[in-house]
C-alpha cells in the first residue's frame, strides 16, 4: 500500500541535495510547532572539514522529496544556505528562536 505518511524517526538522515544536484548533507531533525503540532522546519546537517559538522534550519516547505534518490531536493545551494544561522558541533543554539535577523532576508520563510 501507497501512502504520503512518513515516521520522523524515518526522516532523520536522509539526503538533502542541492538546487545543483550536490549533496548538502542529511536531515538531523524535525521541529515542530507545539501549537499546530506542523513540522516546522528541518535542521540540515552538512559535513565541515575536520569532521566538525555544520546544522543549518529549512523550512519544511522548502524540502520536497524525490522518490527516484529516496532523498530530498532543495532549492538553493550551500552557499545560500550557509547565508543563514549556523550552529557547529558542541554549540548551543536555540532553534527555537527565529527573531534574529539574517543576511537572507527571507531565510525562515525560503
Amino acid at each position: 500500500m501507497h501512502h504520503t505518511m512518513v515516521p520522523s524517526d524515518r526522516v532523520e538522515h536522509v539526503a538533502v541535495y542541492g538546487r545543483d544536484g550536490t549533496k548538502l548533507g542529511t536531515i538531523e531533525r524535525l521541529m515542530l510547532d507545539k501549537m499546530s503540532g506542523m513540522v516546522a522546519y528541518a535542521v540540515i546537517k552538512t559535513g565541515g572539514l575536520l569532521g566538525t559538522h555544520h546544522h543549518y534550519p529549512l523550512q519544511w516547505s522548502a524540502l520536497k522529496y524525490d522518490p527516484g534518490r529516496q532523498a530530498f531536493q532543495i532549492d538553493s545551494t550551500l552557499e545560500e544556505l550557509s547565508s543563514g544561522p549556523c550552529e557547529f558541533d558542541g554549540e548551543a543554539f536555540d532553534w527555537g528562536d527565529r527573531s534574529r535577523p539574517y543576511p537572507h532576508p527571507h531565510y525562515w520563510s525560503v
